[in-house]
């Protein structure tokens, strides 16, 4: 008898159906739990492992359309934002002056970013005095009495207009007076814009129980950006300086107003320990001093053509392009310190 006629009846078709069956883990049996808990668990992974892939997909698209819009990397942004925020905050809550080297170290890279583009632009700007009076300022808040520092910055004005004199005269190319006395202004000015604005936040840091109050108008400035940013991106339609900044719309300061009124409250209420109604006054100072920066700043490159004044921060441009909004309100914060301050003694 051949083998084929020894083979019981429907051998053949179960040997088939083995080889059509897919492939199965050996260990799972036909209605074994642990089988089909397993079959789930994958099941679940794979739908979990697409729905991430779709979220990242759809938040890349969403990035490159912010991106366009608005020349910058939204992930990066955030990123650099936060890390910046938490060493800033540790070093003014742990030990004030280690703020004060990361202030001198962004004030000196601010300085020489500022100095680098005025000379792409033409101006015959000193590197060498900049950066010393930028140095000198900012110690000089930390080190000196007030009076003092006022002296500091008189002295460093001097240095800055000398040193360009001597410079000039030592060309010997033809330069007109005019185009002279516009390199001694830009000059003074570029240390009054960084140096001395960023020194008042020194001063203030040096007074009893400053840190607070620095990060208290650092967090209100970045409140009232990152509603002027949200707003304007979500519902910004009419331009609000459309010559000095065609992005910044009235819809997106109506945004910095609430975000900035809300947060000068609250760290007025259970950060600076004053009443709730010197929030709407702090809210409103900063508010008003953070967007004159911003757009001052804004004007500034607009001026010398350039979109940015450094790529060092990706994402946000230069140094100076994240204390556009700062510097003016350093000043704005310490006359509120001198004016409010009484207020809790009482």
């Amino acid at each position: 008898m051949s083998d084929a006629s020894a083979r019981p009846p429907g051998d053949g078709s179960r040997r088939r159906a083995r080889r059509t069956r897919p492939d199965t883990d050996p260990d799972e049996q036909p209605g074994d739990p642990a089988a089909s808990l397993h079959v789930h668990l994958r099941a679940a992974r794979s739908e979990f492992e697409n729905h991430v892939a779709r979220t990242r997909a759809d938040f890349e698209e969403a990035n490159e359309r912010i991106k366009e819009r608005t020349g910058r990397d939204l992930i990066l942004a955030i990123l650099i934002g936060l890390a910046i925020g938490v060493v800033l905050l540790l070093s003014l809550i742990i030990w004030k002056p280690v703020f004060l080297a990361l202030a001198l170290a962004a004030v000196v890279l601010g300085v020489f970013e500022f100095t680098r583009a005025l000379q792409a632009a033409g101006r015959r700007m000193d590197l060498v005095p900049q950066l010393f009076g930028a140095a000198a300022l900012i110690l000089s808040g930390w080190f000196f009495a007030l009076w003092l520092h006022w002296i500091v910055l008189c002295s460093v004005i001097v240095i800055v207009v000398v040193w360009r004199l001597l410079a000039q005269m030592a060309t010997h190319d033809g330069r007109r007076v005019g185009q002279v006395w516009e390199d001694v202004v830009t000059g003074v000015l570029a240390q009054l814009y960084v140096p001395f604005l960023a020194s008042l936040c020194i001063v203030l840091l040096a007074h009893d129980r400053g840190e607070w109050w620095v990060l208290a108008f650092i967090i209100i400035a970045v409140a009232a950006d990152t509603g002027a940013y949200v707003t304007g991106l979500t519902l910004g339609r009419h331009p609000m300086a459309p010559r000095i900044s065609p992005k910044k719309t009235w819809e997106g300061f109506a945004g910095a107003v609430v975000f900035a009124l809300v947060a000068g409250v609250l760290l007025a209420s259970f950060m600076l320990g004053l009443e709730w109604w010197t929030g709407l006054l702090i809210g409103a100072v900063i508010l008003l001093t953070a967007t004159v920066g911003d757009l001052g700043e804004s004007m500034i490159k607009r001026d010398l053509g350039i979109k940015d004044m450094s790529s060092w921060l990706p994402g946000h441009g230069g140094v100076l392009d994240r204390l556009d909004s700062i510097l003016p309100s350093a000043g704005g914060a310490l006359a509120l310190y001198y004016l409010l301050t009484p207020l809790v003694a009482q």
